[in-house]
């Protein structure tokens, strides 16, 4: 792809639609004239009166909390240079989606027109007011410096100059891990700073701060060493790092380093340089967009060699955005005053502690990589790792309390956590009541596909979160192979069975199948061969017999003969519907839809069977249940033949007792919107409806996926509803994270 094309295809992105990356939604609704007169006069002057009495209440009554402004005279945009303000822009817009993207944190950019460092300064400290803190941007070195040290004197929140700090808080997390794999440790390794600008002596405070001594740390600019004595091209921050050294030049620096840190310029690092250096080197070439030395170069000369750039096309990529969202998260979320050390450090170390553990398959498939795992390879997380969002901001957080600059503490740390998880992850909420449920039953789960390496992975994550005992069928040398393989040490916590070589469990396990199979075509032999070659239907006669809790099967066959598998051991409870239940989490929403796997027509009266079952399991996970009966027509408009079933099922209800609302035949759209549902005053539904049911297996599978993959909403399920044991079957292309969710849900419905 040449550069006209990239080009070409950037333009076109930001100015397609409405040019530009932000706009302003509102938070509150402004439909109606009172909605007009709260959100402005005279509803606003109450909270202006009380803002006025006490200045904290701001963070109460507004969005000062949540906002962060991105400001930058455009002095160092990227490696483009001084391009002023306005050329500034689209870099400051950017910024502010990342800080949405990422941590769900409101941001303005703010481009001021001015070089002068005395009139930036005034211009920006009579700013925050209006913000909870302060993102300076793209400002070139020294003015840099003094820009930040003295509107963090000036001002009481945070203000954080990424480019310094931002890199070196990902480099140093990149740093932990190197040295731990290297078999080094701070105190011992010997650093190499090539750049002496902001994100350089950022670097080099940060590392110092962490452990690496400051003999051990030498500076090179384009003049060469920065020594005690030097003069020329010096300033004070220069002179802050000068060592007491007879080098003189970044080769002599090289000679022997464990480690070195490029903030420079392409080639900066030659091949001689990169051989000079001590066994197991850490090469962090971080020059944008071409590194001082590439890993293909290094390569050739070194084959022990640690690598990290800041390019994505390389592994180990020191990016930005897996600091200053987080940071700031936390900083925000503890009403801080600044971003001390430690804060910075906390968040170092929360990137590293992260990179050491098993990685999520959305991650690994955002990368195209199915394994991303701790290594020379994998020392920095990956940028779409949803787990940052909790551990970087609470990290940070939890800093900024211990070291003193929070004014808010954070009281109950699981609810912080949720809190946090919430605000990216829609499922959060409704999952955590389930989690917190099963881990204090601790049931035995039985993983029927134990030789997956998703279902491997799946189970020991399920163990490690505490939410029960897991069980993995299949041959053991497969699994221990595949464990290998992952890097695990061993399955710890994890109960391996072989279905074939469980003979003592076999017979009466094959004894129970065949009572139930004799008179449905089965010889004794065929049951004896299901059991040892089948692990679905070894694993539901576990469950079956008492001998495990509930069963997560799935990823290896279709969802219909997985059912049938299970339903040959396995029955629905007296007087109940087996189906396939859909929980539906849209613009802020949950919507249970059913059913979505298992009746293909559903009569009328198997329509109100589901729908009555439906409503237990809303309001089991906390959902006051309004149920609508979903059709083509709204109330016998049109009176078609097709929707008489939907019509049929809800006369059936009508002469049931139930204690929730209800209501039907009517469209998706009248059942979820307000106003279009006041053209049928007699609608027995107060608010919209949460339970769908649907009037056929199509419709019900077809618009839940299209609501997932068009609509933006997020598909838990299907969950498996109605059967005497608690089992869930997975999509065949499920995650681990699904999997897990899955055991958890079966778990959860095992504990009733």
């Amino acid at each position: 792809m040449d550069n006209t094309y990239r080009n070409d295809e950037a333009l076109r992105f930001h100015s397609e639609g409405r040019p530009g990356k932000l706009s302003i939604t509102p938070t509150k609704p402004m439909a109606t004239q009172r909605d007009l007169s709260l959100a402005y006069s005279p509803g606003v002057a109450a909270p202006c009166l009380r803002i006025t009495e006490n200045p904290d209440l701001a963070y109460d009554y507004t969005s000062k909390g949540n906002l962060v402004a991105v400001i930058s005279n455009g002095t160092a945009v990227l490696g483009l240079g001084n391009l002023g303000a306005l050329g500034s822009k689209p870099v400051m817009e950017g910024k502010a989606v990342l800080f949405k993207r990422f941590a769900d944190v409101d941001s303005i950019d703010i481009e001021v027109d001015t070089e002068d460092v005395d009139e930036f300064i005034n211009c920006v400290r009579y700013l925050g007011k209006g913000f909870g803190g302060i993102n300076l941007e793209d400002i070139w070195a020294p003015d840099c410096f003094v820009i930040e040290q003295r509107l963090r004197e000036l001002m009481d929140i945070p203000v954080f100059h990424d480019d310094q700090h931002g890199t070196a808080i990902i480099a140093a997390a990149g740093l932990i891990n190197a040295v731990d794999l290297t078999g080094r440790n701070m105190g011992e390794t010997k650093l190499v700073v090539n750049g002496a600008g902001a994100a350089g002596i950022a670097c080099v405070e940060l590392c110092k701060s962490m452990g690496v001594p400051n003999e051990n740390v030498t500076v090179c600019d384009t003049r060469g060493v920065i020594y005690q004595g030097r003069e020329d091209g010096m300033n004070q921050w220069k002179s802050a790092h000068a060592v007491d050294t007879p080098m003189r030049t970044l080769a002599d620096a090289m000679d022997g380093a464990d480690a070195v840190f490029g903030l420079s310029a392409r080639g900066a690092f030659s091949p001689e340089m990169i051989a000079s250096m001590a066994a197991k080197p850490i090469i962090f070439a971080m020059a944008n967009p071409d590194p001082e030395v590439t890993p293909e170069e290094v390569a050739e000369v070194r084959g022990d060699a640690i690598m990290a750039t800041g390019r994505s096309d390389y592994p180990n990529q020191v990016n930005n955005v897996l600091g200053f969202p987080y940071i700031f998260r936390g900083a925000l979320d503890v009403r801080a005053v600044s971003i001390n050390d430690e804060m910075k450090v906390a968040a170092a170390q929360a990137l590293a502690n992260l990179a050491r553990q098993d990685v999520p398959d959305e991650v690994a498939e955002a990368y195209g990589k199915a394994d991303l795992r701790y290594g020379p390879e994998y020392i920095i997380p990956a940028p779409f790792d949803p787990r940052l969002m909790v551990e970087v901001p609470m990290a940070v957080a939890k800093a900024a309390i211990h070291t003193g600059v929070s004014r808010r503490e954070i009281e109950d740390e699981a609810a912080y956590a949720l809190e946090l998880r919430r605000r990216l992850d829609p499922t959060a909420g409704t999952l955590q009541l389930i989690f917190d449920q099963v881990r204090t039953e601790n049931k035995r789960v039985v993983f029927a596909e134990g030789e997956e390496e998703r279902v491997i992975r799946a189970a020991v994550s399920f163990f490690e979160s505490g939410y029960g005992s897991p069980v993995l069928i299949g041959r053991e040398e497969r699994i221990q192979e595949t464990v290998q393989r992952l890097g695990m040490d061993k399955l710890d916590g994890v109960e391996v069975l072989n279905a074939r070589l469980s003979q003592d469990r076999n017979d009466l396990y094959t004894n129970y199948l065949y009572e139930r199979l004799q008179r449905q075509g089965y010889l004794y032999r065929d049951c004896q061969r299901l059991v040892n070659q089948d692990r679905n239907i070894y694993g539901s006669c576990m469950l079956a017999v008492g001998d495990a809790d509930a069963l997560v099967t799935g990823v290896t066959r279709s969802y219909t003969a997985t059912y049938d598998d299970v339903r040959r051991v396995i029955d629905a409870k007296p007087g109940k519907r087996v189906f396939g239940l859909s929980m539906v989490l849209a613009r802020g929403r949950t919507v249970f839809v059913a059913d979505t796997t298992v009746h293909e027509l559903p009569t009328s009266v198997e329509m109100a069977d589901i729908a009555v079952q439906t409503a237990e399991v809303a309001r089991r996970l906390g959902h006051e249940p309004r149920v609508a009966m979903l059709s083509f027509s709204n109330f016998g408009n049109p009176g078609w033949d097709t929707a008489n079933r939907v019509r049929e099922a809800v006369s059936m209800m009508d002469s049931r007792i139930t204690d929730f609302e209800y209501d039907g035949e009517m469209s998706a759209d009248v059942a979820l919107n307000p106003d279009l549902r006041e053209l049928y005053p007699f609608s027995r539904l107060s608010g919209p409806a949460n339970v769908l049911i649907m009037p056929a297996l199509h419709s019900a599978n077809i618009s839940s996926k299209l609501l997932q993959e068009l609509g933006g909403g997020t598909v838990i399920g299907p969950i498996l509803v109605g059967l005497t044991k608690a089992v869930q079957i997975a999509a065949m292309g499920a995650s681990v994270g699904d999997l897990v969710n899955m055991a958890a849900l079966a778990a959860h419905e095992a504990a009733r």
